[in-house]
C-alpha cells in the first residue's frame, strides 16, 4: 500500500463532510495560566461514537466496491475503531464482524454492538487478533479494515488537525496520542502540510513506550500486552505505514505514567467539564505535566476519545 499524502487527508474530508462532526475547538484560561502557553483542545471525545476514530472508519467504508459493500468488513479493535467500524457499516448498510478482546471495555463492546456489529471476542493473553482477522476475512468472504495501518483509516484521522489548524491558525507544537499511530500520522501530515514549523509530538502510556523507542532507535519495536489504562494505546506496534509517516513527520514522542493520565483526565471532567476516556487524555497530560518548554506558545491538543467505563472510576480514583 502507499503511503497517505496530505492530498488524501483532503480528499477524506470531502469524503466525510455530513457525515462525521465538525467537532468543536475548547481553550481554558486555568490550563493557559498553569502551562503559560495558548492552548486549544479539539474534542473527539465529542465525535460520533465518541472518538475520532469515526472519521477514518467511514473514509474505508465508503470508499468500497458495491461487491466489497455487499460481503462486509472485519476489523479487529478494543474500542473505539470497532465502535467506529460498527456505526459506519450501520450508516452505509455494511456488514461487520469486530474481533475484540475479552476484557475490552463492556461499555465499548456494548456499544459495538449496539451500532448493529457482530463481535467475536478472543484472550489477549492466548490468540492473535490479527490473525483471527485474517482467518474470517478468508473464509467469509470479508474485506479487512485494520484499525490504524490502512490508507484511507490514516487520512481520515488526519482530517481531525485538519479542522483544528483551519480553526486556530499556525500552531507552534500539537500533541496526539498514539497506538497504533493513525491519528498520530494522520495529524502529522496535516501539520506539516498547513502549519509549517509546528511541533508535532507523540505521546504514549508509559508502559506502552513502543513507538517511543521506535522513533528513538528508528527501528520498529513491539510491545505485549501493556498493563495501562489507556486501553486504546495497547497496541503492540507502529504499522508499516504508521512507522514511516512517524519517521518523516513526527517531531518527537514522550510518554507519561497512569497516574499522571488519570490526574490530568480528572483535570479535564472537573475544569472544562469534558469527559475524556484515559487514551484520549494522553496529550493533555504531557502538556500539563511541563515536559516540553511550552511557555508563550500556541499548542493543540487532540482529545481523542470519551467512552469511559464509569466501572472503572473508583479504581482509578486510588491514582489521585
Amino acid at each position: 500500500m502507499e503511503l497517505p499524502t496530505f492530498q488524501d487527508v483532503e480528499s477524506a474530508a470531502r469524503q466525510i463532510a455530513g457525515a462525521a462532526h465538525e467537532t468543536p475547538v475548547v481553550t481554558s484560561r486555568s490550563v493557559d495560566a498553569r502551562t503559560g502557553a495558548r492552548v486549544f483542545f479539539k474534542c473527539e471525545n465529542l465525535q460520533r461514537a465518541g472518538a475520532f476514530k469515526f472519521r477514518g472508519a467511514y473514509n474505508a467504508l465508503s470508499r468500497l466496491s458495491a461487491d466489497e459493500r455487499r460481503r462486509g468488513v472485519v476489523t479487529f479493535s478494543s474500542g473505539n475503531h470497532a465502535q467506529a467500524i460498527a456505526l459506519a457499516g450501520q450508516v452505509l448498510d455494511i456488514p461487520r464482524v469486530i474481533v475484540m478482546p475479552s476484557d475490552a471495555p463492556e461499555v465499548k463492546r456494548v456499544a459495538t454492538e449496539g451500532y448493529g456489529g457482530e463481535v467475536v471476542q478472543y484472550d489477549r493473553e492466548r490468540e492473535d487478533r490479527e490473525e483471527i482477522g485474517k482467518r474470517l476475512a478468508r473464509d467469509r468472504g470479508l474485506t479487512l479494515i485494520p484499525p490504524y495501518d490502512h490508507p484511507h483509516i490514516i487520512a481520515g484521522q488526519g482530517t481531525a488537525a485538519r479542522e483544528l489548524i483551519e480553526e486556530t491558525g499556525p500552531l507552534d507544537y500539537l500533541y496526539a496520542p498514539c497506538g497504533g499511530g493513525g491519528l498520530l500520522s494522520g495529524t502529522a501530515l496535516a501539520a506539516t502540510a498547513m502549519s509549517p514549523g509546528c511541533r508535532v509530538i507523540g505521546v504514549e502510556p508509559a508502559a506502552g513506550d513502543d513507538a517511543t523507542r521506535s522513533f528513538k532507535t528508528k527501528t520498529l519495536q513491539t510491545v505485549k500486552n501493556p498493563k495501562t489504562v489507556a486501553d486504546g494505546a495497547r497496541t503492540p506496534s507502529l504499522g508499516s505505514l504508521t512507522f514511516q509517516i512517524v519517521m518523516a513527520h513526527v517531531s518527537d514522542m514522550t510518554t507519561v505514567d497512569d497516574p499522571a493520565l488519570l490526574k490530568a483526565m480528572f483535570y479535564l471532567w472537573e475544569r472544562l467539564k469534558l469527559v475524556v476516556e484515559p487514551t484520549g487524555a494522553l496529550g493533555a497530560a504531557a502538556v500539563l505535566s511541563g515536559g516540553t518548554p511550552i511557555q508563550g506558545k500556541r499548542v493543540g491538543v487532540i482529545l481523542s476519545g470519551g467512552n469511559v467505563d464509569v466501572t472503572q472510576v473508583p479504581e482509578w480514583l486510588a491514582f489521585r
